[in-house]
C-alpha cells in the first residue's frame, strides 16, 4: 500500500510538516514522487518511520537517529528487540514510581509506615535509569563503566536532604544561566558562580571531581545535541555559554 504525506501523517499521528522536514533532513525520504510532485511512501518507508518514532520516544536526537537507521548494517529486527528491552525498562521505572505513590498514600492515610529513604528511592532510580537510557553509551565510552557505576551508586545512596539539594541546584543552574547570559561574558562573576554551582551539582554524584573531567563534560554539552537541547531550552545558546564559563572556571 502507498501513502501520500497527508495519509501517512494521519496514520502516524505526526504532522505533514514533520514528514517534510524528515525528507529535507535525509531522515525519511519518500519512495518516489508522482507526476504531480507529491511525495509517495511505501511499506519500507512506513516501517522506517516506526523505527524513527521509537527512537524519538526513547529520547534520541534526530541526528543520532539518522546515523543509526541509515547505517548499512542497521538491523530492523534487532532494533525492535532493543526497543522492547528499553520499553520494559521504562515500565519497571513506572511500576517503581506507582509503588512509591501507593505507599505514600497508604502512609498518609495511616494504614502503613513509610521510611524516609523509601520516599525518594523511586525518583532517584528513575533519574539513574533515564540518564543511562539517554546518555549511557556516550558517558560510559568517555569515562568508563567503573566510574559511571560508582556515580549511579552514589546517586541512589543520597539522603533525602542531599537529594533535595541536588535537585535545587539543577534548577538554580538553569535559571541562573539566563541571568548570566545577560552579562554577555563567560568571565563575569555571575557566569563563574553558575560554573561553581555546576561543580557542586556534579559533586553530589561524581565519586571524585577533577577540572579535566568537568571541562570534558562541558564539551559534550555542545558536541551532543541532546545535552545542548537540555540547556538551550532555557535560552538558545545556553549550552555553549555554560561550556565557555566552565572553560574559564577550570583553567
Amino acid at each position: 500500500m502507498e501513502y501520500t504525506v497527508q495519509k501517512l501523517a494521519n496514520l502516524s499521528e505526526i504532522s505533514t510538516r514533520t514528514l517534510r522536514y524528515y525528507d529535507e533532513f535525509d531522515l525519511l525520504k519518500p519512495a518516489r514522487k508522482n507526476s504531480s510532485g507529491y511525495r509517495i511512501y511505501g511499506q519500507s518507508e512506513l516501517d522506517k518511520l516506526q523505527q524513527i518514532l521509537f527512537y524519538r520516544e526513547l529520547g534520541l536526537g534526530l541526528e543520532q537517529i539518522k546515523n543509526i537507521i541509515n547505517d548499512p548494517e542497521f538491523d530492523g529486527s534487532q532494533a525492535l528487540a532493543e526497543h522492547r528491552e528499553k520499553l520494559l525498562a521504562k515500565r519497571v521505572q513506572l511500576d517503581l514510581l506507582i509503588s512509591n505513590v501507593e505507599k505514600t498514600i497508604s502512609a498518609k492515610e495511616g494504614a502503613s509506615m513509610m521510611a524516609d529513604t523509601e520516599k525518594f528511592q523511586g525518583f532517584k532510580q528513575k533519574l539513574v535509569d533515564d540518564n543511562e537510557q539517554q546518555y549511557g553509551n556516550e558517558i560510559r565510552s568517555k569515562y568508563g563503566d567503573e566510574l559511571v557505576d560508582r556515580s549511579n551508586a552514589k546517586m541512589l545512596k543520597l539522603s533525602e536532604e542531599d537529594y533535595q539539594k541536588f535537585m535545587s541546584l539543577e534548577q538554580q543552574i538553569l535559571s541562573g544561566l539566563v541571568e548570566a547570559m545577560k552579562t554577555g561574558a563567560q568571565t563575569s562573576e555571575t557566569a563563574q558562580q553558575i560554573a561553581d554551582l555546576h561543580r557542586q551539582w556534579l559533586s553530589f554524584t561524581w565519586p571524585t571531581y577533577s577540572k579535566e573531567a568537568h571541562r570534558g563534560l562541558a564539551e559534550m554539552y555542545v558536541a551532543d545535541e541532546r545535552f545542548a537541547a537540555y540547556y538551550d531550552k532555557v535560552q538558545p545558546g545556553a549550552a555553549q555559554f555554560l561550556r565557555d564559563a566552565i572553560r574559564v572556571y577550570t583553567s
